[in-house]
């Protein structure tokens, strides 16, 4: 499994969006109704991309390891990390499911979810292989405390309230992920109307879609620009290559 886990670490970012593309293709829905499981997949994603910038804005781990390999110099523990050893994976999986159930195909829920849950359960157990072999006790003590992928928000007020929020640290490393997962969602929303004969029809829906699509790309390229011109620039930055959960966040 460990051997799995690093392969699957080290492609990630060319396979993953390739298994992604099983929504595109035209399945059996999930759903009678495309636009329920739109907005229902919305809530869903919605609902990984809070726990990720929870996480994000309370304690950051840098993605990716070194050489894409997997690696840490320490062991960060604090923030949602008190409470979940993988938060970041957890996101992400919610915002994959909620992207397969918009896209309301089978093929996807079917073929690609499970993949993708096979493929982080894999990428933690060598990750926490790593780990274990550099911290040893100090990581096994970690883990005696808390859950691999179930949170435990017991003492979750005490966490948010004795730590600062970063913002400028959330917006820097979500906004190119969470811009890709939002196109994603109203492109495959628009495809499920025009499959289902209802681009046409319903142009209120469609122009209202294209206007949301405007927003996000426009809510992007202030991101971006905000980035590049040092404006999200914090004294708080971690180490390029800070760990404790989850190195990678493929997704991102």
């Amino acid at each position: 499994m460990v051997k799995i886990g690093n392969f699957f670490f080290h492609y990630r970012n060319g396979l993953f969006p390739l298994v992604y593309a099983i929504a595109v293709f035209k399945s059996p829905p999930v759903l009678t109704d495309y636009r329920i499981a739109a907005l229902l997949g919305l809530l869903i994603a919605l609902a990984g991309q809070l726990l990720r910038a929870i996480t994000i804005g309370l304690e950051y781990i840098v993605r990716g390891g070194r050489n894409r390999q997997v690696y840490a110099e320490k062991l960060v523990t604090g923030g949602i990390f008190n409470h979940c050893r993988n938060p970041l994976y957890d996101g992400n999986l919610l915002i994959m499911l909620g992207v397969g159930v918009a896209s309301n195909s089978i093929w996807f829920l079917g073929c690609a979810m499970p993949f993708f849950v096979f493929a982080y359960c894999a990428i933690v157990a060598a990750e926490e292989n790593f780990l274990r072999n550099k911290f040893g006790q100090e990581f096994d003590d970690y883990c005696a405390k808390v859950s691999r992928w179930l949170p435990n928000f017991s003492g979750i007020t005490a966490t948010l309230s004795g730590m600062e929020f970063n913002w400028r640290r959330l917006i820097s490393a979500e906004y190119g992920s969470t811009f890709v997962w939002m196109l994603a969602v109203i492109l495959l929303t628009l495809k499920n109307m025009w499959l289902n004969g209802d681009y046409q029809i319903n142009r209120t829906l469609v122009t209202t879609l294209w206007a949301l699509l405007g927003v996000v790309t426009l809510a992007y390229a202030i991101a971006r620009f905000l980035k590049k011109s040092g404006r999200l620039n914090t004294d708080r930055a971690p180490a390029p290559a800070e760990a404790g959960e989850s190195l990678s966040s493929a997704g991102n």
